[in-house]
């Protein structure tokens, strides 16, 4: 690989289901590989009722016990009183048929939500490639810093008890960034002490991912 300015280069690694993210190495309890990556081993009963207010641009759930099983998941947050999903939750969750997203007036479905999203944001989809193959390799995701498409990656049980390590930051194949502004965003994260792993989203929709290393 190229290296930047800055003296930063990347290295291939394909991010297994691993302890610790060492993406070199397989996780030593992978996942039962009978059920679909997507669906996550989420429970057969698993279904959340939300409703999406447009106009504030949240997804709310109120029932309790469905908030606890969000909660077990690595679903959602509290914000001012407030249990929230965000899009790349909603999405995912919609396309494993494990949430009812209600408006005042219908109802969404996959397809209709996307479609919604891109209107607002251009890059969802690169956002929602990258959110679901990560939490197809059981990882919990949670939006980044505002970098653009950069995401905080726990292991499962580790968000809201540690800090994130990791940090991706996403790419569609072939865009044309200036290796001197990608550069500094790496720099930038690390200041913050975490580790960061480029995800490329190639044309087909496969993410691949490199570690960077000065």
């Amino acid at each position: 690989s190229e290296s930047s300015p800055n003296n930063y280069s990347t290295e291939s690694a394909p991010m297994t289901e691993s302890r610790g993210l060492d993406l070199a190495t397989p996780h030593a309890e992978t996942p039962n590989k009978e059920k679909n990556g997507n669906e996550e081993n989420i429970d057969s009963n698993f279904l959340i009722e939300a409703v999406h207010h447009i106009k504030e641009g949240k997804t709310i759930v109120t029932d309790p016990k469905q908030q606890d099983q969000l909660r077990n998941k690595g679903f959602g947050e509290v914000f001012n009183k407030e249990y929230l999903l965000n899009n790349l939750e909603c999405l995912f969750l919609l396309q494993n048929n494990k949430i009812k997203i209600y408006t005042k007036k219908s109802q969404y479905d996959f397809s209709a939500f996307l479609k919604a999203l891109i209107k607002k944001d251009k890059k969802i989809l690169t956002k929602y490639l990258i959110f679901r193959d990560l939490r197809s390799k059981g990882y919990v995701v949670k939006e980044g810093f505002g970098f653009g498409t950069d995401f905080r990656i726990y292991e499962r049980g580790e968000f809201n008890k540690k800090t994130s390590k990791y940090v991706s930051v996403g790419l569609n194949e072939g865009t044309n960034i200036k290796a001197s502004e990608f550069a500094e965003v790496i720099e930038q994260l690390e200041k913050m002490g975490k580790a960061v792993v480029i995800a490329v989203v190639e044309r087909r929709g496969e993410v691949i991912y490199y570690k960077t290393s000065k």
